[in-house]
């Protein structure tokens, strides 16, 4: 875990992690939320819409922009204050994220960071942006 404090951060410093999609990832966001859509519960009811297998939850990806921010960038000092998400392709079981976030605004007045996202799967595609706001402790 990084321990960033404001007067760490600077425009353009960049952090990023890889994590693979899992069945359990999916079965505990199910166990989670509730949301049995069939295209994230049913292989057969995603092949009929066109897709290789169950589409990943858009909300389970986006939550790896949390870990980002606290535990990479800037990590322990971090308090989220928004995540803006974009889901741009879909993402399945099996896929292969890297998580990349690079500091776009560093506001010393507010003690606040924006930080611009990205999830990329292990074939280069982004199939997430998003823009990240988090309280940095001094």
């Amino acid at each position: 875990m990084n321990s960033y404090t404001l007067a760490d951060i600077t425009p353009g410093m960049t952090e990023s992690f890889t994590v693979t999609v899992t069945t359990e990832m999916m079965d505990a966001f199910y166990a989670i939320t509730g949301d049995n859509s069939p295209i994230h519960m049913s292989e057969e009811y995603a092949a009929g819409r066109g897709f290789p297998g169950r589409v990943v939850y858009g909300m389970l990806g986006a939550s790896f922009f949390s870990t980002l921010a606290g535990v990479y960038l800037p990590g322990e000092h971090c308090l989220l204050h928004s995540v803006e998400s974009k889901f741009a392709k879909p993402i399945f079981i099996g896929d292969t994220l890297t998580i990349t976030g690079k500091v776009d605004e560093v506001n010393e007045v507010f003690g606040e960071i924006t930080i611009k996202a990205t999830i990329t799967n292990q074939d280069g595609k982004k199939v997430t942006r998003g823009v990240i706001k988090a309280g940095v402790a001094k």
